[in-house]
């Protein structure tokens, strides 16, 4: 393959990624609009932006996935600070690595709604982990059972969400 080849492949790539993380922050800011959903913990959202992000693993691959969670990130240190952009970085490297790691069972790798639960539970595990350290106490862990809850309705929700715009974002990927 000529170097040309390559590195129109590789921009093309490196600019459908950034246009992914684009619609991640319009997702996020759409989601920040929407009204805090009564009896859920203090922070639990529906992770809209995430469905992005498991549409870059998923389809693009690691390195993409990986990326967008980072950006994300980076994001959030830019407009909300240091503690919630670490939040969100835990949150999200741990979830694309809980789907990553599911993903190579064989039964469960197509199963977009299963990993994303798995993925919405893993972020929510993240973040109480890191939250434990920055808070130095343990009675953080008492909210372990409504994020799992929590965890598995909105992975519910952007699992379905994903397979429903899936066939029109890929139409945009012009591989």
């Amino acid at each position: 393959m000529t170097q040309s080849k390559r590195s129109g492949g590789l921009a093309r790539r490196v600019a459908f990624t950034g246009m992914l993380f684009a619609v991640a922050l319009v997702l996020s800011i759409f989601e920040s609009m929407l009204p805090v959903l009564p009896m859920l913990p203090p922070g639990v959202k529906l992770g809209l932006s995430n469905i992005v992000t498991m549409y870059a693993l998923f389809t693009l691959g690691v390195r993409e996935g990986l990326t967008i969670a980072v950006l994300k990130a980076f994001s959030v240190f830019l407009l909300r600070g240091f503690v919630a952009s670490a939040l969100s970085l835990s949150g999200g490297l741990t979830s694309v690595c809980v789907m990553l790691l599911l993903s190579l069972l064989p039964e469960i790798s197509k199963n977009y709604l299963i990993l994303s639960i798995f993925g919405a539970i893993g972020h929510n595990v993240g973040q109480l982990i890191l939250s434990r350290y920055l808070l130095g106490t343990t009675t953080i862990f008492y909210l372990l059972p409504l994020l799992v809850l929590s965890g598995i309705g909105m992975g519910i929700v952007t699992g379905i969400v994903l397979k429903a715009v899936m066939p029109y974002i890929n139409r945009l990927n012009l591989k």
